[in-house]
């Protein structure tokens, strides 16, 4: 069983971030089987819509971090009249997500440096993307480049909390960095409020999934190109003796409906001033 988790260290060290050319990488290899087992991943992206205003209309849209294009596809339903464009830096799952529409562009890019003009956006639409940015100062600046004024830039993200069962688990087994690192919520309420944009609106809920054992959780994990990244993580498989040693401890976090795994997400909607 190799080592999993999600997204993202955050601390800006030298050396202590994965670098994108993984994160890449482990996405693209992971994009024919990443919609099997994207429950979470739809559910966030369902509430995120819910939170822009019923009465909004974006002439132009961006999906940042669009995945296998489920929510360029969901988008370009809900604004038929409206410009899709698609960006993701996996090239892998670009290429799933092209042939099935929903965008009229699918572009390869950066978050942190987007590849688009200033001021040509009514909405960024980003759901469970941002947490692999390092830089999401960054993200925010080119997020405000890119809207036009009145614009809006939705996001949902994870926060500090997000898989602490499967982190305290392993921690019981070994002192080595199994579960990525998330950003403390306050931490995007800070960056948020310097951003330059208007927070309409920022909150932070959990999200439980279950499961009936340890290897169902990991498997989602691997099919998701979630793997832990973090320096310092084990490398290779991990041993039979450590495996059994998780699962005793996940155990004691056992309910009636499972073994929970829980994700804190933030949820975002902000606006460009006039």
């Amino acid at each position: 069983m190799t080592d999993l988790s999600l997204p993202l260290p955050l601390p800006k060290q030298p050396g202590g971030l994965p670098d994108k050319r993984q994160v890449a990488a482990s996405f693209s290899r992971a994009a024919a089987s990443y919609d099997s087992v994207a429950e979470l991943q739809r559910d966030v992206g369902s509430q995120l819509l819910s939170h822009l205003p019923g009465d909004f209309v974006p002439g132009r849209w961006l999906d940042l971090g669009c995945g296998t294009g489920h929510f360029s596809r969901v988008l370009g339903e809900r604004f038929p009249a409206g410009h899709g464009v698609a960006l993701d830096i996996a090239e892998g799952m670009l290429n799933h997500a092209r042939p099935l529409g929903g965008a009229t562009h699918f572009i390869a890019g950066d978050a942190e440096r987007l590849p688009l003009q200033d001021s040509t956006c009514d909405l960024i639409f980003s759901s469970l993307a941002v947490q692999w940015c390092a830089d999401f100062a960054s993200v925010l600046s080119e997020a405000h480049r890119v809207l036009k004024p009145s614009g809006k830039f939705a996001f949902a993200s994870l926060c500090v909390g997000t898989l602490f069962e499967l982190r305290d688990s392993w921690r019981q087994v070994d002192g080595m960095v199994h579960v990525n690192r998330f950003r403390e919520f306050g931490v995007y309420q800070q960056l948020c409020a310097a951003s330059g944009l208007k927070v309409a609106s920022l909150q932070t809920r959990p999200h439980v999934l279950h499961y009936p054992d340890v290897r169902s959780l990991t498997h989602e994990l691997k099919a998701l190109g979630a793997h832990n990244l973090n320096p310092g993580r084990p490398g290779g498989l991990t041993g039979r003796a450590r495996i059994l040693g998780l699962v005793e401890a996940y155990e004691q976090f056992r309910q009636a409906e499972g073994l929970p795994a829980t994700y804190q997400v933030v949820y975002a909607v902000m606006e460009k001033p006039l």
